[in-house]
């Protein structure tokens, strides 16, 4: 066997023993009581009327949560510093764009600094509301059942203010996609 092809080899017999690693400490950490107990926790508020919070936006006005009552809400707590909060805020533009007519409202709160905030959500051309949060948004995040302070974090409330889904991390299109067309449809 020539020298390329055994360096070849290597690299592939290497990433292949990174990936398996990887995706086994993923499922042991899906399966650490911590983990259990946060998903636990997150379900408790499901089916219970949205807890009321009123923060500022961008511009320094007072936004109350019950200014969106009779729409879907999904509520994104994130930071600028996340990078998974960062990677799915374009799709959450997209959806706002596509489904607002038809009444959807996201609501951004972040737990950062206003100047960071601002620049990122001009950058990526945020079309609904950024709510600036600081250290209240983690008081407000518990109350809607993030108990470990996971980022980003995600609450779907219907349009009779009762929440219907939380999402630690990362929402994935097809699950955004079947949440929202199960609750404007209803």
């Amino acid at each position: 066997m020539s020298k390329p092809l055994q360096i070849t080899l290597g690299v592939v017999a290497l990433l292949m023993t990174f990936f398996a690693g990887s995706q086994f400490a993923t499922w042991i950490k899906s399966q650490s009581p911590q983990n259990k107990q946060a998903v636990k926790e997150a379900n408790e508020v499901i089916k219970l009327h949205r807890p009321a919070f009123s923060l500022p936006d961008l511009e320094g006005k007072l936004r109350d949560v019950s200014e969106w009552d009779g729409k879907v809400l999904v509520i994104n707590f994130w930071a600028t510093w996340c990078p998974p909060c960062r990677r799915e805020m374009p799709m959450f533009v997209e959806f706002q764009k596509v489904h607002g007519a038809k009444g959807l409202q996201f609501v951004g709160i972040a737990l950062d600094e206003l100047i960071k905030v601002d620049d990122f959500v001009t950058e990526v051309e945020v079309n609904y509301p950024t709510l600036i949060a600081g250290d209240e948004g983690v008081k407000i995040s518990t109350a809607y059942g993030n108990r470990f302070g996971a980022l980003p974090f995600t609450v779907v409330i219907d349009q009779d203010g009762i929440i219907r889904e939380t999402i630690r991390g990362e929402v994935t299109r097809k699950q955004l996609r079947s949440i929202v067309r199960d609750l404007l449809a209803g």
